[in-house]
């Protein structure tokens, strides 16, 4: 089982050696996981370009006109990389809440994260798609290692689980495309992660929609953050397998009513509950609340 510490210490780049033990792996040839690779870059990139330019309503109303609102603004603030990086992930999010074609990386809810941060430093730097194969590959490394100790998934350790691993992956990219070493990267995402524990999942009626757009917004940036303090050789104090490990247990010690259940958090909220009563065709204040499945069509 490949471990954080493993990557850390895998000869530079550590891309190279994550495509190594893949190809071994699988059977797979090098050049055939690249060029997957490539292919799944493109499609992170059309789902930013189509989120960009839409401002159409996802099914229940809540979102759909974010990613679009920001990038069409004024910057206010004058930081082109922040909100570059920003409206690419809720691109992406948006695109996921109106049923588009996305990648998980690793889950749909937090789709964004990575193409917002990776794809959003490359294009503010002039950097080529074909140059954010490499990096894909770690980010891909990375979350492996993450999923062989915890769930990735919402339900099973909360937001933590999904946005903290999608930052981690994003973070140890950057690293990586930025001609960081393996050490910088792993302790870019240990520090992604770190600042991400405790994050639960507490979606409004259950639809990957409020917070997750938003939030994906925020992990890009934060993403980005660690990155920007590993490059600097600023490390995570605590180990990275130990940083992963207290995530996996912090999962488990998360009540189910935070774990994508729409039973705690903002879900709970008078407009969280009316939301979830007009989705189920109720009155507000009848009946079961909780999770509820969309319509595929």
């Amino acid at each position: 089982m490949t471990t954080l510490d493993d990557i850390l210490n895998a000869p530079h780049p550590a891309s190279d050696w994550i495509l190594a033990q893949d190809c071994a792996e699988t059977g797979l040839h090098p050049d055939d996981i690249r060029a997957e690779m490539l292919r799944r870059i493109c499609e992170m990139r059309a789902s930013i370009e189509r989120g960009l330019s839409s401002d159409a309503r996802s099914i229940t109303g809540m979102v759909g006109w974010n990613a679009k609102g920001l990038w069409d603004a004024p910057d206010a603030l004058g930081a082109p990389l922040l909100r570059r990086v920003q409206a690419y992930a809720m691109a992406v999010n948006e695109e996921n809440a109106r049923m588009g074609r996305i990648v998980a990386a690793p889950t749909a809810g937090s789709a964004g994260t990575i193409p917002g941060a990776l794809i959003g430093v490359a294009d503010h730097l002039g950097i080529p798609d074909e140059r954010l194969v490499s990096p894909m590959i770690l980010a891909a490394g990375i979350g492996k290692a993450i999923s062989k100790r915890m769930f990735i998934s919402g339900a099973a350790g909360g937001c933590q689980a999904e946005i903290g691993s999608s930052a981690a992956m994003a973070a140890a990219a950057i690293v990586e495309l930025m001609g960081g070493t393996p050490r910088a990267a792993v302790h870019a995402a240990s520090m992604a992660l770190m600042n991400t524990i405790g994050l639960v999942c507490d979606p409004v009626g259950g639809y990957v929609e409020v917070p997750c757009v938003s939030r994906n917004a925020f992990y890009a940036v934060h993403a980005v953050s660690a990155a920007q303090l590993a490059l600097a050789q600023l490390e995570s104090f605590i180990p990275p397998d130990e940083v992963l490990g207290a995530m996996a247990s912090v999962g488990r010690m998360m009540p189910a009513a935070l774990r994508e259940t729409a039973d705690g958090g903002l879900a709970q909220t008078p407009t969280g509950l009316a939301v979830t009563a007009r989705m189920e065709g109720r009155k507000e204040g009848e009946g079961p609340g909780g999770m509820i499945e969309l319509p595929l069509a």
